[in-house]
């Protein structure tokens, strides 16, 4: 299958006249693992457009981080879109969480785009969607939630994200996603093996 082709099956964009100027202009990329796309505080150049893959995208204060949400398949960050189309610097990062490909969309054709082609527009208006109930539940969790429902349900997401229950992740990393700190993502990851929500081996964790 051609680019033109990928694309226009993985966002549903059935114009054509736009499908030929997102090949024509934007630029197709593969990231690793652990690539940072979009750097806090930095003014974007390019919107990603997620193929295939998934990115992680947190936002930081201090030396506490919060993962915010996923971007996955089909689908684009809209605070980075919201920081491209206002000329402002990013207030979150994003981060490859496996072999990643993008195409990235140039600031000024975004900016063209969104007012002539009502595709794309419809593409940025069910990211908000998505996006605003993504914000809600994790600000719910953080509210409202007990620890172990916070971390079993991160578990639960990451796994469902990458599509495998044997996740190989630190409790520190754990800790930096979830604001916390690494002594309570232990503790609190004892009880749940006790209680057999999860199994821990070496490095592993098994969602059961």
């Amino acid at each position: 299958m051609d680019i033109k082709n990928h694309i226009a099956k993985v966002f549903s964009f059935g114009n054509d006249e736009l499908l030929k100027e997102i090949v024509l202009y934007a630029s197709e990329k593969h990231f690793p693992a652990n690539t940072e796309l979009v750097k806090e505080g930095h003014y974007l150049k390019v919107l990603p457009l997620v193929l295939n893959g998934l990115v992680k995208v947190f936002t930081k204060h201090e030396d506490k981080e919060l993962l915010l949400y996923y971007i996955t398949q089909g689908e684009t960050c809209i605070m980075s879109f919201a920081s491209a189309i206002n000329d402002e610097p990013s207030q979150i990062y994003a981060i490859t969480e496996e072999d990643t490909h993008v195409i990235l969309v140039p600031v000024d054709k975004l900016k063209q785009w969104v007012k002539t082609y009502p595709e794309f527009n419809t593409l940025l208006f069910n990211q908000y969607n998505i996006r605003y109930h993504d914000l809600m539940s994790t600000i719910h969790m953080v509210l409202f939630n007990k620890m172990e429902q916070r971390l079993y349900k991160y578990l639960t997401k990451k796994a469902e994200h990458i599509k495998i229950k044997h996740l190989k992740i630190s409790h520190k990393q754990i800790a930096s996603e979830l604001g916390t700190a690494r002594e309570v993502v232990s503790r609190v990851m004892k009880k749940l093996e006790t209680e057999g929500f999860v199994k821990q081996e070496g490095n592993s964790i098994f969602v059961l």
